[in-house]
């Protein structure tokens, strides 16, 4: 989410004093307010194992969202369908076809398999994440009716779309806290409030105690987001019936939970409490018991450690790592692959086999084009190392065309480049905010017939992670390379080997050599090529199931990706 101070994506929720606070039940609860096929192998080219289709329940025992590549979008700035300048659900479903078409024969379209929106609620505010009526839509982006459309449309397509859900706080304008400005109202404890400002202040320096007439209120972003009290149980009851209106009555498929670390406080301890994990742990057996396979991911914006801790135990069901993320982009950056290789090791290692959210930025970060100086060769190598790595991706909407943004975050929310034409394409109107000023020749359009594009890339990466069981829920093993440059890994699953190699050097490099001391392997394997090209010689396995000193191409292209299939020899 993020708003004025929040500059980390790491949202506070309600801290309480280190004094004895025990808030009060309120009098009355308030009402709610509205498998496909196999391909067989051939000894004469590498072959898809299990590609998605449909909306499959899993591969190899593995649930439904680690056949998924996820798209992350601001409705606000994808497609705008009647002309008022601000993106719609109308406009979204016209662009399904873009993000997939349903039919995995072409390749035509990006190929995700997921939706995350950001927050569709009604806000006084662009970006939604102070939300005024938990039960409805933003009017700006349509009517209910209009998003239960795009939701059958993209089902119609094998998308599945979860959606944002602000646990932590609501805006100011909610009629909740309108009410608990009533000392005597029920609503008074469904926020945290003291009559003297305690004095401590939040994660970043920043004011969280604010002054009303009938008291302070806590609210870690903004006084404009008072922090929900979940210490209470009626407040727990009233989100949880959020959630099964969202999950069942409309049916989307889970949710992102944002800013999930700060849910309830002990005292002055603003992070991961044990309550909080109590808490999240009593959720999901609540939701699960009614949709099983809904997917609930949590933004935990913190080290790896802290992260994996969420899904380890019956919390969430996926994490965001954000140390990963960023050293995705920062190897790709420095050209060196040390930093994503120890983060891919940690990974592997903390989280349950692929239970964790991988990206390269998002909403709350500058655009990872404009980190990389806006450089196609390194984006592509970044690109390669998301949608090849374990976990479950999600892809942050135009980076795929390489859109550029930086603070503040209205720039890096900027509207989708479409088109050459005025407005990249993104509206009849006048856009809620200008599009980066490159829409003329950095676009959808002028990258679709493209075959050296950054968006031919992505669309090659994720029809292939589809395509190979391997690449998504193989098993890693990290690749020991003879050059820094070089990150290497071998993807197993059951019925298939892949070995991964991206040159992340701007030159070719020459006479690498890959090893891995120890791995899954037995006998003599065909290399055959998955993205790339080339002759490459047998590989042979060691006593240890690695293989040792395997010679690549005489020459490995600058910014260079390969997949290559190993197919077992008799």
């Amino acid at each position: 989410m993020r708003f004025r101070l929040c500059v980390l994506s790491v949202s506070l929720l309600s801290l309480l004093v280190a004094c004895d606070w025990r808030p009060t039940a309120p009098t009355a609860v308030p009402t709610s307010m509205p498998p496909a096929p196999t391909a067989t192998p051939t000894p004469a080219k590498a072959v898809p194992v299990q590609p998605v289709s449909g909306l499959p329940a899993g591969t190899d025992g593995y649930p439904w969202w680690n056949d998924t590549v996820f798209y992350e979008i601001f409705v606000r700035s994808f497609y705008d369908s009647n002309g008022d300048g601000i993106g719609d659900f109308n406009g979204l479903t016209a662009k399904l076809d873009y993000l997939n078409d349903g039919d995995p024969k072409t390749s035509t379209d990006l190929g995700v398999t997921g939706l995350w929106l950001m927050p569709i609620h009604p806000s006084p505010s662009y970006h939604g994440y102070d939300v005024t009526d938990y039960y409805n839509v933003n009017p700006q982006y349509g009517t209910l009716d209009d998003f239960k459309r795009l939701l059958a449309e993209a089902h119609q397509r094998g998308i599945r779309i979860i959606i944002d859900m602000v646990l932590n706080h609501t805006s100011s304008e909610h009629p909740w806290f309108m009410r608990a400005q009533d000392r005597q109202s029920p609503y008074r404890d469904w926020y945290i409030w003291l009559d003297i400002d305690p004095g401590f202040t939040g994660p970043w320096g920043e004011k969280v105690w604010h002054y009303s007439s009938s008291g302070y209120y806590y609210g870690v972003f903004w006084e404009g987001m008072p922090d929900l009290n979940y210490r209470n149980p009626a407040v727990t009851a009233q989100m949880e019936d959020v959630a099964r209106f969202w999950l069942q009555d409309v049916g989307v498929d889970g949710f992102r939970l944002d800013g999930a670390r700060h849910l309830i406080e002990a005292g002055t301890v603003q992070a991961d409490t044990d309550l909080t994990h109590a808490w999240y742990r009593n959720f999901r057996q609540f939701y699960k018991n009614f949709s099983p396979q809904a997917m609930t991911v949590g933004e935990v914006w913190t080290t790896t450690d802290v992260v994996a801790k969420y899904v380890q135990g019956d919390q969430f069901d996926l994490a965001f790592d954000f140390d990963l993320a960023n050293s995705f982009v920062n190897s790709a950056k420095n050209r060196s692959a040390s930093d994503a290789r120890l983060r891919l090791a940690i990974a592997t290692k903390l989280f349950q086999p692929g239970q964790f959210a991988t990206f390269l930025t998002n909403h709350d970060q500058n655009r990872v084009m404009s980190v990389l100086g806006d450089d196609v060769g390194k984006a592509k190598a970044a690109a390669t190392l998301l949608l090849t790595a374990p976990g479950v991706p999600f892809v942050y909407y135009g980076e795929e065309i390489g859109l550029l943004g930086k603070k503040p975050d209205e720039d890096i929310r900027r509207p989708m480049q479409w088109t050459g034409e005025a407005n990249a394409g993104f509206t009849t109107g006048t856009p809620w905010r200008a599009p980066y000023v490159d829409y003329e020749r950095k676009n959808v359009a002028a990258q679709t017939n493209e075959a050296n594009s950054l968006l031919a890339h992505y669309r090659t990466l994720i029809r292939l992670r589809n395509e190979h069981v391997a690449l998504r829920v193989g098993d890693y093993y990290a690749v020991d390379a003879n050059n820094k440059a070089v990150l290497a890994s071998l993807r197993a699953a059951k019925g298939e080997v892949v070995l991964v190699v991206v040159n992340l050097d701007r030159d070719p490099l020459r006479d690498v050599q890959l090893s891995l001391g120890s791995g899954p392997l037995s006998g003599q394997y065909a290399v055959l090529p998955v993205l790339g090209s080339g002759t490459f010689a047998s590989l042979t396995s060691n006593a240890a199931g690695g293989f040792d000193a395997y010679q690549l191409l005489p020459e490995l292209p600058a910014n260079g990706s390969l997949i290559l299939q190993l197919q077992r020899k008799p």
